[in-house]
């Protein structure tokens, strides 16, 4: 579930630049929320789920938790290079983790938490940040990955038994709410807004060009049914067991990057990939034969399981 949905995503976030030179992050937001939401209600309705969570304080809390994690990562993109943007963000599997073996006293042995740092350094060999002083902006995406991981374990401590559809619908309706508060603070806080891509956290609203609505269709789409995997992902297992098969976007994004637009790949970036690879197989060996079973995924179809005793 995991890999697939890394593979969507990786497809279409090649594409943002693309939405980015005529759209606005807010405008992207909002509209790419309501397309989801939409499609949430009519496939809810067609296969007779249900929407309505079964406890609304830890669904609230865990779209808030992440939706702001989210939109840390975006206000990170506009005020810092996109590489320490992203190695931040991937900081998440090293939180969830510290926070795993803190507060719900889970098994994690010293190989495992040798191989997520392995595979943190694999990121920055992709990534290759550039060198600087740390400062608090720098420590600005590091924040997005901590509210990345709360939201990763919240997932399965405090939302294990709600549809996996109820998750999706309170994330896209978060977002959506960001969008709408974005808008609402340019509108009454106006700024310059350089054109193309430069613009895109800036500018209120933009005539999106054809290309732009097209990608915005797919983000809708392909977002929700790779969050949707997601979160069925984090329902089933631990949450520091899978976070690490989150690293294979940057092998999608690479890989969808080269055959789509012809994005060569050097030697330093394949080496940095299969260091991320090889810390994803030792966790997954690692933890199949020395920190326990792994739980029972429940249901496969996304609807809520009954209470065990």
């Amino acid at each position: 579930m995991i890999l697939t949905a890394m593979a969507l995503m990786g497809l279409v976030d090649n594409f943002v630049v693309v939405i980015a030179d005529t759209a606005g992050l807010w405008q992207f937001q909002v509209i790419r929320s309501a397309m989801a939401l939409c499609l949430l209600v009519v496939f809810a309705r067609w296969r007779g789920l249900r929407l309505r969570p079964r406890r609304w304080r830890p669904v609230v809390a865990r779209s808030f938790v992440l939706s702001c994690g989210l939109m840390i990562y975006f206000a990170a993109l506009a005020v810092l290079p996109i590489s320490e943007a992203v190695a931040g963000l991937f900081t998440a599997p090293l939180f969830i983790l510290l926070l795993s073996m803190v507060f719900f006293g889970q098994r994690v042995g010293a190989l495992r938490l040798g191989a997520v740092a392995a595979g943190f350094a694999g990121v920055l060999v992709v990534l290759r940040p550039e060198a600087g002083q740390v400062g608090w902006l720098t420590l600005v995406p590091v924040v997005s990955g901590l509210f990345y991981a709360l939201a990763q374990i919240a997932t399965r401590e405090w939302c294990g038994g709600e549809a996996a559809l109820t998750l999706l619908f309170g994330f896209f309706a978060a977002m959506g709410l960001w969008g709408l508060a974005g808008l609402g603070a340019l509108a009454l806080f106006p700024q310059p807004v350089p054109e193309g891509a430069a613009g895109f956290t800036l500018r209120l609203w933009g005539q999106m060009s054809g290309a732009a609505w097209a990608w915005t269709v797919a983000q809708a789409v392909f977002s929700l049914v790779a969050v949707g995997l997601i979160i069925r992902a984090y329902q089933s297992v631990e949450a520091s067991f899978v976070a690490v098969y989150e690293y294979a976007l940057l092998i999608f994004a690479v890989l969808w990057g080269w055959l789509l637009l012809g994005d060569r790949v050097g030697p330093v970036t394949l080496a940095g990939i299969a260091l991320i690879v090889a810390s994803g197989a030792v966790i997954a060996l690692r933890g199949r034969t020395s920190d326990g079973p792994v739980p029972d995924p429940g249901p496969p179809d996304g609807r809520i399981a009954p209470p065990k005793n």
